[in-house]
């Protein structure tokens, strides 16, 4: 970790915002961002009055692979040299403020941070908080703006790590383009098929007796699920194949 008063220079100009942790009291929780931070695609960590971040103690035992990196990487900056070189984004729980309040309010969502920062080109930051207390009203006072996580009104207080991975998490859209997700797009079965599914519902209906009443409306409610569901050929083949083996049994009896 180098210890600059503005790291490596002047902070270029990004999209990407870099990640800043005000006078974390625990290892452990800086390790956790540094991990966090490799989960979503952030590289950038500044450390303002950070602990002793020993190579062999709970921040790298923590960081899995940022260990190699983001961690060791990470640059020592004051607060003074963070406000005035960085767009800040104070990152803290909003209690019982509104317009009248001007210190925690108003505020972003995650959410709604990262559609905005899609077109914002400057050296911006993510500032979070102490363990105990955040920031303090003084170091928001001096902050561009605030960024917030829905929570829960009887408990919206996450604890540092938490609060830092569930931010990174929603902004992801701004650092990577892929995950390691399959695709997800569907193909859906075709009609045909599809309508030999109804068919072969339509059956079964009659062969177990179902009141001739109901069952238009039964295969109206059919026709409804699977047609939210976007049933794959597969799938629909599938249940083709156990429909008419359901419907042949009783027969076989």
């Amino acid at each position: 970790m180098t210890d600059e008063s503005i790291p490596n220079g002047s902070p270029p100009s990004r999209t990407t915002p870099a990640v800043a942790v005000v006078d974390a009291q625990s290892p452990g929780n800086v390790g956790t961002i540094a991990r966090a931070m490799k989960n979503f695609g952030f590289e950038d960590l500044l450390l303002v009055d950070p602990p002793e971040l020993d190579p062999d103690g709970e921040a790298y035992g923590f960081a899995g692979h940022a260990r190699e990196d983001v961690l060791p990487n990470a640059d020592e900056i004051g607060f003074d040299s963070l406000v005035e070189n960085y767009h800040t984004i104070g990152c803290t729980a909003v209690t019982n403020e509104d317009d009248h309040s001007h210190t925690r309010f108003p505020y972003s969502t995650p959410a709604e941070l990262a559609e905005r920062l899609q077109t914002v080109e400057s050296p911006t930051a993510l500032v979070f908080g102490r363990e105990r207390v955040g920031l303090t009203n003084a170091e928001l006072a001096r902050i561009d703006e605030i960024c917030s996580i829905p929570a829960s009104a009887d408990y919206p207080v996450l604890n540092l790590g938490q609060a830092a991975t569930i931010t990174l998490y929603e902004l992801r859209s701004l650092t990577i383009d892929e995950t390691q997700l399959p695709d997800l797009e569907r193909v859906r079965a075709p009609e045909p098929t599809v309508d030999r599914l109804y068919d072969q519902w339509a059956a079964l209906l009659e062969e177990i007796n179902r009141p001739e009443e109901k069952r238009d409306k039964t295969m109206r409610m059919l026709r409804r699920v699977f047609g939210r569901a976007d049933l794959t050929e597969r799938e629909a083949n599938t249940l083709l194949g156990l429909l008419r083996r359901a419907t042949e049994r009783p027969a076989e009896d």
